[in-house]
């Protein structure tokens, strides 16, 4: 690093151990030194948007992808009543769907947990544009708006 004038930023540097669940005891919790610095190891980091557990169950990403894909459904339903139909659906395509989209296809194997936790974004989404109530059936509004379920 030094020969390349690169430097650590203590401020951004993290360290994760990745293991199974099972041997996360295991893993050292003494901060490792790289050059002068000292940097803790951390349970999850973020790298393009992607948060990585220590363990690989990608829980941490699912959970902050659902908190802001709410986060987004609540600001859209205060202006709701002000947009057609078709500007409501293309708001929330681009503010929700396309975050709960992004890198989508790390998830494969994930538990049918934290898929349904994803899916509840969709449902919620779909039932914001139709103006549905939480007890009519979710299946065709996303027929209707090509969401496909998983």
């Amino acid at each position: 690093m030094a020969s390349n004038r690169l430097q650590v930023n203590p401020s951004k540097t993290e360290v994760l151990w990745c293991s199974s669940s099972r041997r996360q005891h295991q893993i050292p919790s003494l901060p490792l030194t790289v050059g002068t610095t000292s940097v803790s190891p951390v349970a999850s980091v973020r790298d393009l948007g992607v948060y990585l557990d220590a363990d690989l169950t990608f829980r941490t990403h699912v959970n902050a992808v659902v908190k802001a894909c709410f986060a987004a459904l609540r600001q859209i339903r205060s202006v709701r009543r002000f947009l057609r139909r078709h500007t409501l659906t293309t708001l929330i395509h681009s503010l929700v769907i396309t975050k709960a989209d992004y890198c989508r296809s790390l998830l494969a194997g994930v538990t049918s947990q934290l898929l349904s936790r994803l899916q509840s974004v969709f449902n919620a989404a779909a039932r914001m544009i139709y103006s549905s109530r939480r007890s009519e059936h979710i299946t065709p509004l996303l027929r209707e708006l090509h969401w496909l379920n998983g």
